[in-house]
């Protein structure tokens, strides 16, 4: 594994991220699905896993890498800061320019009265997911196998609970347990073309790698206050969505800690 091309580890990383989705919404299949409180832990824990990737895995790696290559404190900041805010920024737009639907809150973006509820939802889903790619393509790129591994293992975990609360949630809106599995595990399957952009940018040149690490996690950044945490107190579970987001941050600060030392 370690003598394969960082672009390739960034596409492989992120795809078997991705495919733990699949693996998550299993359950569906046998008896008795989770109800809301826990889905709301389930959205927690992913929370907190995206929380830490993002400073632990992103943002402090961004800041090496930027006075390794500029040299400074101040200077290193200050491309973190920006690169950040752009790529919370980026999200953002998108999030504005794309109609899509989450069941709790409703529609956003421009109105798409011709679009089916469920290619809505599809597409909130890959404004979710696709950061999370982004993320482990970059790291994958910026440190190889052991830069790269913690954060796809720990985007692998929280895809898990993520992928059965997406099947939970199309089972309760009159999908067929199949139907719901297989569109769960499709939104999964976003991740790998994130994971490949990420990793091809910061391939072609070692300067770009300190403002793709910081924008990788501005975009995550962004899903984490935008999206995970507001779904995650819509229901009145949030002392079980507090308790996910705390496990979530210190697995992922374990897993960097272990495996990227």
């Amino acid at each position: 594994m370690s003598n394969l091309s960082p672009v390739l580890l960034g596409f492989m990383g992120s795809l078997i991220a991705g495919l733990l989705t699949a693996v998550g919404a299993i359950p569906v299949f046998v008896g008795r699905t989770p109800g809301p409180a826990f889905r709301n832990l389930a959205l927690g824990f992913a929370a907190g896993v995206m929380l830490a990737a993002s400073f632990f895995s992103l943002i402090i790696p961004a800041l090496d890498a930027a006075r390794a290559e500029f040299g400074g404190d101040a200077i290193a900041a200050l491309i973190a800061c920006a690169s950040i805010l752009v790529g919370m920024g980026t999200i953002a737009l998108l999030n504005e320019v794309l109609p899509h639907e989450h069941f709790a809150s409703g529609r956003e973006g421009p109105d798409a009265a011709s679009l089916r509820r469920l290619w809505l939802f599809i597409i909130a889903i890959t404004l979710h997911n696709v950061p999370e790619g982004l993320a482990v393509g970059v790291s994958f790129g910026a440190e190889g196998l052991s830069g790269g591994m913690p954060l796809a293992i720990g985007i692998g975990l929280q895809n898990m609970p993520e992928g059965l609360a997406v099947a939970v949630a199309l089972l309760a809106e009159g999908y067929s347990r199949w139907r719901s599995w297989g569109i769960a595990a499709l939104t999964g399957l976003v991740e790998p073309l994130g994971g490949l952009a990420g990793a091809g940018v910061i391939s072609l040149s070692q300067t770009l790698l300190p403002w793709g690490l910081a924008f990788a996690a501005g975009a995550m950044l962004y899903v984490i206050s935008h999206e995970i945490i507001p779904e995650s107190h819509r229901s009145g579970y949030q002392s079980r969505a507090t308790v996910g987001l705390s496990l979530g941050l210190v697995i992922m600060l374990f897993l960097d800690v272990w495996l990227g030392a």
